[in-house]
């Protein structure tokens, strides 16, 4: 075979210490000073990341000798001079157990490319050959990932083997994390297309079948939405299958898309077990993660924002459309769930209804648009603070009832004959279903209203511009009417609040977030404060705190003692009636579809 032109070869040799050792041999290198990088984020997450201060030891040389490496900026290197091919060796710190980044132990092991392999400057369009090696002293350990095998090597991988596979190119090899160990698996498939789920941690009795079934309906409703005739999978470009990683912890949650599989964490409790007559209440959770991460196999890993085609991983790279790629993503989710029958009409509307509360609850979404939040995701949506709820608002989540509010619009005005999925067609077929095949466009900052009349006839552009553009509320209440839902608010209690949200840490009840214009902020108490006592009587948790309150009634004045820092504050709270901040969807029109479907 034709010697490999970009070799890498990953191995977590030290579980205990939570390292991988990366070999990569360029087989041709810049004779004058080869340039290397490691990505500084990760598609999909969109925060700097410096992966590259988890790189402990960098080696690198050619024909036997040792090869000058030098730091050129905070993830960039060059190594000269280079007469032959050149190898490098290098260890990577892996102990982030998150979606994001690569964790080793010695009951698995995890990693996204973006963090473990280094980009060759000037060969990124370069074929990438990766051996996946197996840890010292392992037992039955599997492969999974969606890389492809490659076929035809003398040193190929068997199906969830060791061995060598292959990707096109760099863009491709970091878009198919790798899980390595002795997970749960379950396959199914769907219009021809195969699947895995594959479950790491440690979870009894896991009802694989329940999930894999459900699953499979979401996975071939999306399908159908977006190939409706050919019903073809849109990973059989870049992987023979489709692989559901999961991370399964005690509270955790979070996903990330890639071209042919996800990375999820999820917790425990919120997975079926077998003999159970009733799935947890935050099995709907999991489901919706599931649904969410495979939508974005169209919408973000294919359909793109033009400034995305290709990244720029060396850089913050800012666009005002993560309302669209998230916040339509984010609707489609739960829509998925009810279209594919894995959850009924209630549900689905109680599950809108809290995202409508938590929008509203934030005064942020008087502040800042959705395309705002979108371009300054980088520096404020993914560095939270304290004050967030105030000065921010969720492109996911206003994005999400925008989406709700344009399909509303269209079908309203075309009598049904056109919907928000044409929309999503239009995308498809213009700009996602042939990306990795050369066209590789993506969507221009102003190009959606003028999509959307071309998908459906229909003029949004002042909807657009007042909603996602502008910081008014969505009028959900009269859009929601018109297909025979009443939208009613009420207060999620009697009992009196503080306006502020509480977290309990080591045993002590703070302060977390004190909302915006409510009796906490008029009082003067702060984030960070931590309660000791209310009228003389001690806090001991957030519960507590409920407790303490209900004997009080609105415009009632009471002490309230904090800590902030080590200094003891006293301030006197005029208490205010709880908000009417939850919202209610009730059907009300037997002949009408509640929801758009």
């Amino acid at each position: 075979m034709k010697k490999e032109t970009l070799l890498y070869s990953v191995t977590p040799f030290d579980p205990a210490g939570h390292r991988l050792k990366v070999c990569l041999t360029i087989n041709n290198p810049d004779p004058g000073g080869q340039a290397l990088s490691m990505p500084a984020w990760i598609p999909g997450s969109y925060l700097i990341r410096d992966f590259s201060r988890q790189i402990e030891t960098l080696h690198a040389s050619s024909q036997g000798q040792a090869v000058a490496v030098a730091k050129t900026d905070s993830h960039s290197w060059l190594c000269a001079p280079c007469a032959g091919p050149l190898k490098l060796e290098y260890t990577v710190y892996a102990w982030d157990l998150s979606v994001r980044g690569a964790h080793v132990d010695e009951t698995h092991a995890f990693f996204n490319g973006s963090c473990v392999f280094l980009s060759v400057t000037g060969q990124t369009q370069t074929p990438c050959h990766v051996e996946i090696c197996p840890p010292p002293h392992t037992k039955n350990w599997k492969v999974y990932t969606s890389l492809p095998e490659a076929t035809g090597h003398k040193r190929a991988a068997r199906r969830h083997g060791y061995g060598m596979y292959i990707a096109p190119d760099y863009d491709a090899l970091i878009d198919h994390p790798v899980e390595m160990g002795r997970p749960q698996v379950v396959q199914f498939t769907v219009h021809g297309a195969e699947h895995e789920m594959v479950f790491t941690g440690v979870i009894p009795k896991l009802d694989l079948e329940r999930i894999a079934a459900d699953t499979a309906k979401i996975c071939a409703t999306q399908i159908e939405l977006f190939e409706p005739q050919s019903r073809r999978a849109p990973f059989l470009d870049s992987s023979i299958r489709y692989v559901f990683m999961t991370m399964v912890t005690g509270d955790g949650y979070g996903g990330l898309e890639h071209r042919a599989s996800t990375a999820l964490v999820t917790s425990r409790g919120d997975l079926p077990t077998r003999g159970q007559a009733k799935a947890p209440e935050g099995y709907q959770n999991f489901l919706g993660l599931v649904s969410h991460e495979y939508f974005h196999t169209w919408n973000v890993k294919r359909i793109k924002p033009a400034v995305f085609a290709p990244y720029d991983l060396s850089r913050a790279t800012h666009t005002e459309l993560l309302w669209v790629f998230e916040g339509f993503t984010s609707y489609y989710d739960d829509l998925i769930l009810l279209r594919s029958g894995v959850i009924g009409e209630s549900d689905y509307l109680r599950t809108l209804g809290k995202v409508i509360g938590n929008v509203r609850r934030g005064t942020g979404r008087l502040k800042q648009s959705v395309a705002e939040s979108s371009f300054d995701a980088w520096t404020r949506y993914y560095k939270q603070d304290e004050n967030s709820p105030n000065a921010l608002v969720s492109y996911y989540t206003k994005g999400s009832l925008i989406a709700l509010g344009l399909d509303i619009v269209v079908r309203q005005a075309t009598g049904g004959a056109r919907s928000l999925d044409d929309v999503m067609r239009l995308m498809w077929q213009r700009y996602g279903r042939d990306f990795y095949q050369g066209s590789g466009t993506g969507i221009a900052e102003d190009a959606m209203p003028g999509l959307i009349l071309e998908a459906t006839g229909v003029d949004t552009s002042e909807f657009i511009q007042r909603y996602a553009y502008g910081c008014e509320d969505v009028p959900l209440d009269e859009l929601l009417s018109q297909q025979g839902i009443t939208l009613n608010w009420k207060a999620a209690s009697a009992t009196p609040t503080l306006d502020a949200r509480l977290r309990t840490i080591h045993g002590e009840t703070q302060i977390a977030t004190v909302h915006e214009g409510g009796c906490a902020h008029a009082a003067g108490l702060s984030a960070g404060d931590i309660l000791l006592a209310i009228n003389g009587l001690k806090v001991s948790d957030s519960a507590s705190v409920d407790r303490l309150l209900g004997v009080y009634r609105p415009a009632d004045s009471i002490d309230v003692h904090v800590f902030r820092r080590d200094e003891l504050r006293a301030f006197r709270v005029k208490l205010a009636a709880p908000d009417a901040h939850e919202c209610v969807l009730e059907r009300t029109a037997s002949d009408t579809n509640a929801v758009p479907t």
